[in-house]
């Protein structure tokens, strides 16, 4: 009874200050203030009239029309003209880093002109804590809206600049991250060198030092600055539980060109290059997989990367392998003494299509699914035969069960990202897409 009379107090109170502004007009400019706090202070979290005013209070898209009907719709693209430029130079609009070192002078007022969802949307998401390892190197904006669109308080996101980063660039994320006690840069930063063993060394830092916060979290997921959720943070979470303890990331029998990789010793300078030098057999009792360098793994395997002596040996082994992040996490799914991992057998062997970590659309795989390949074409452009998604992507995204897509640039298409974070806004609040 004084839930009730407390929320009565709160909503009667609300009333007059908006001046039938909740009921009526909706009117953000009077009462957005009163709606920074948890929804469920103002009662039923179920309530429709609720729901939608704390959704308009969040909402991130001036582009509703065209999301709804891309999205939830007919399923086809309504077509649009990408806003990069002709010659493809960045959009006028983009957020530099001197934008983000002013926004963030002011905390409170950078996460609320952001719009962060700055407390747990429910109760399973809140006892259910993930952390997340993002390595990048370029490109701020993209990299804050990426934050954005997974930030919760009861996460703990681990950051990695590259150290040949521009230290504007270094300072802007590092300004973002200090709004928030559950983001930091990890302590020690590397040298990326492409296909060298620094990429993982890379998320092996972020795991130490997310291994000692303070949050208990569950699972880890890893992402680079080109990806983006497609997946609320309640459906990441239900989709962890159902893993049960598993691990969840690409791994199969390596081709003959692959094997190449970690047969011979490779120099690391400015680049990766090949020797004739053999390298000896891997210290491993199980054979070789391969996969790509992303992963949704548990608290218990990354603890044991630590801690256990034949991992140690196949870390220095791995060393000066080529593109190691591409066999390394693969291999240690398939050692049965590793927690969450799947026997060796080829039974269980995973496409990056059938894991949950990250869909991509590679071009030479891309075409007409009723002749066989494995995804429509790409509607936006191509990046080292990846897709860059266009808007006309977004609806086949969504059908797809991974919790992350790669890759997203708001200079090839803004209107796609801003259509999948509007997307994602109205499905946390509501519970479901686009009608």
């Amino acid at each position: 009874m004084k839930r009730w009379t407390r929320f009565l107090l709160k909503l009667v109170t609300l009333t007059v200050l908006c001046s039938g502004a909740f009921f009526v007009t909706r009117n953000l400019l009077l009462c957005r203030k009163s709606f920074q706090g948890n929804w469920e202070e103002f009662g039923d979290p179920t309530n429709k009239e609720l729901r939608y005013y704390y959704y308009k209070s969040l909402h991130l898209s001036d582009q509703g029309s065209v999301c709804s009907e891309t999205i939830g719709g007919n399923g086809t693209a309504i077509p649009h003209t990408p806003p990069n430029k002709p010659d493809g130079s960045p959009r006028a609009t983009r957020v530099t880093e001197n934008d983000y070192l002013n926004m963030t002078s002011d905390c409170v007022a950078f996460k609320r002109t952001r719009k962060y969802v700055t407390f747990p949307l429910s109760e399973e998401e809140k006892v259910f804590p993930i952390a997340f390892s993002i390595v990048i190197h370029e490109n701020v904006e993209m990299f804050e809206r990426l934050l954005r669109g997974i930030y919760t308080p009861q996460n703990v996101y681990c950051i990695h600049v590259d150290r040949k980063s521009s230290g504007k660039f270094f300072l802007a994320v590092r300004a973002v991250a200090s709004c928030f006690a559950n983001v930091f840069l990890t302590r020690k930063l590397e040298d990326v060198v492409y296909a060298s063993w620094s990429r993982v060394q890379a998320d092996l830092n972020c795991m130490e030092d997310l291994l000692k916060s303070q949050v208990q979290w569950k699972y880890l997921l890893n992402l680079c600055g080109m990806d983006f959720p497609i997946k609320t943070n309640a459906e990441i979470v239900r989709k962890l539980i159902e893993l049960n303890g598993k691990n969840s990331l690409e791994s199969e029998t390596p081709s003959g060109i692959k094997r190449k990789r970690w047969e011979f010793h490779h120099e690391i300078k400015t680049s990766v290059s090949r020797t004739d030098q053999k390298k000896s057999p891997p210290p491993i009792k199980t054979p070789m997989f391969t996969g790509n360098a992303y992963f949704v793994v548990s608290r218990e395997f990354v603890s044991h990367l630590f801690s256990n002596p034949e991992i140690q040996n196949f870390m220095k082994w791995s060393e000066d392998t080529y593109s190691p992040d591409e066999h390394f996490w693969a291999t240690l799914q398939r050692i049965p003494t590793v927690p969450g991992s799947y026997p060796p057998n080829s039974k269980y062997h995973m496409s990056d299509m059938a894991s949950i970590a990250r869909l991509v659309k590679w071009s030479y795989l891309e075409g007409n699914i009723w002749e066989g390949a494995p995804y429509p074409k790409c509607s936006g452009t191509h990046r080292h035969a990846v897709c860059v998604y266009g808007l006309g992507d977004l609806n086949w995204i969504l059908q797809q069960h991974h919790l992350f897509a790669n890759k997203f640039d708001p200079d090839v298409d803004d209107i796609a990202l801003q259509c999948m974070e509007e997307y994602l806004r109205h499905k946390a609040i509501y519970g479901k897409g686009f009608v």
